[in-house]
């Protein structure tokens, strides 16, 4: 393979997504008993279901008999049944039922694709395989925060018309913060003027401001662990914002496609006793709507990059750490690509 297909190929991976992930596919409250939810995460079609049990299942949104989507069909006790000739599949993708035959040579083969769930933090996350590693770890590494009881968690999730990576270098550039949104609630302090510089953490990198701490968006730790990729970041509130220590943000972004993807973002704060009613009730009326704000300015700038601005951009000091995220990205994708490409050269070999 030349260099230019080589390069290419990574791109193509990039832009559509990572595959080897969890990713958060959908609010808890979206996927509602007896009621299939259709999604697309990294340009696979899915749906998911919650079965009599409670527990979401996965699998693909494709029934093996004729191709009708599943999630146009019912939940029958834990398992989905096709709308169009009644057959059913479980949540590990294999036939159950085709009730239309009986005993059909159908029924407990096994052609679909099925989904790794987790639910947690609201959210239910779902495991995207790859070649080189096809199913999660028995222990994935998601945020101590999601089951940390000292948190008081709000959940946001907007879709974006914009390719997930710009979402994510967005959440690795600290600096942008001063300028898009100077006249925010909670982002206008500091100076405008700084450099930047990485230091490594576990499972990732921290990009921070050289000249500001503890004033505004000043650091992000990007983690980038074998299965997970999302941003974390502090920002100190001022005493209108009542009590409790600085706002955490966790951003994760869930590529739908190569031109959309869903933005996950988790608003944190450590309040304890009596204080975490009145911080409740302080957020839901007051502080949501100006973080909302916040957000709508990120997805109008994303929203609005032209198609070859990647070609186009010019980057300096500030951009290091857009510079290191698209580096491990490349990397990753290059891993997996490799591994799709054994199989293929063994055979050739043979």
């Amino acid at each position: 393979m030349n260099v230019v297909s080589a390069k290419q190929d990574v791109e193509g991976r990039l832009k559509r997504g990572l595959l080897g992930q969890w990713y958060a596919a959908a609010k808890s409250v979206q996927v509602k008993a007896g009621r299939p939810l259709s999604s697309k995460i990294a340009g696979e079609r899915v749906v998911m279901w919650r079965g009599k049990d409670g527990g979401v299942r996965c699998i693909e949104d494709f029934c093996p008999h004729r191709g009708a989507r599943l999630s146009l069909g019912e939940v029958v006790e834990n398992d989905i049944s096709c709308r169009y000739h009644g057959v059913t599949m479980d949540g590990e993708g294999t036939i159950v039922k085709v009730p239309a035959l009986a005993n059909c040579a159908l029924e407990g083969r096994r052609p679909l694709k099925s989904y790794p769930t987790r639910e947690m933090a609201d959210a239910v996350f779902i495991y995207v395989g790859s070649a080189d590693q096809p199913v999660p770890t028995d222990e994935p590494k998601f945020p101590s925060e999601f089951t940390d009881p000292e948190w008081v968690t709000f959940l946001a999730m907007n879709r974006w018309k914009a390719n997930y990576r710009d979402s994510i270098e967005n959440v690795a550039d600290p600096m942008h913060g001063s300028f898009l949104h100077a006249n925010s609630f909670t982002l206008a302090y500091g100076k405008q003027q700084d450099t930047l510089k990485i230091e490594r953490i576990e499972d990732g990198f921290c990009v921070k401001r050289v000249g500001q701490q503890g004033v505004n968006f000043d650091y992000t730790d990007m983690i980038m662990s074998e299965e997970q990729l999302y941003g974390r970041l502090d920002i100190p509130f001022p005493p209108a914002a009542g009590p409790g220590g600085p706002f955490r943000i966790l951003a994760f972004t869930t590529p739908i496609d190569e031109d959309e993807c869903y933005v996950f973002i988790w608003r944190l704060r450590k309040v304890s006793g009596f204080a975490r009613e009145s911080y409740r009730f302080l957020y839901r009326t007051l502080l949501e709507s100006r973080h909302w704000d916040v957000l709508e300015q990120d997805r109008e700038m994303i929203e609005a990059l032209p198609a070859d601005a990647r070609r186009r951009e010019m980057l300096y000091q500030h951009d290091i750490g857009v510079s290191r995220i698209r580096q491990l990205m490349s990397k990753k994708a290059k891993q997996q690509l490799e591994a799709e490409r054994v199989p293929v050269q063994t055979l050739q070999a043979v």
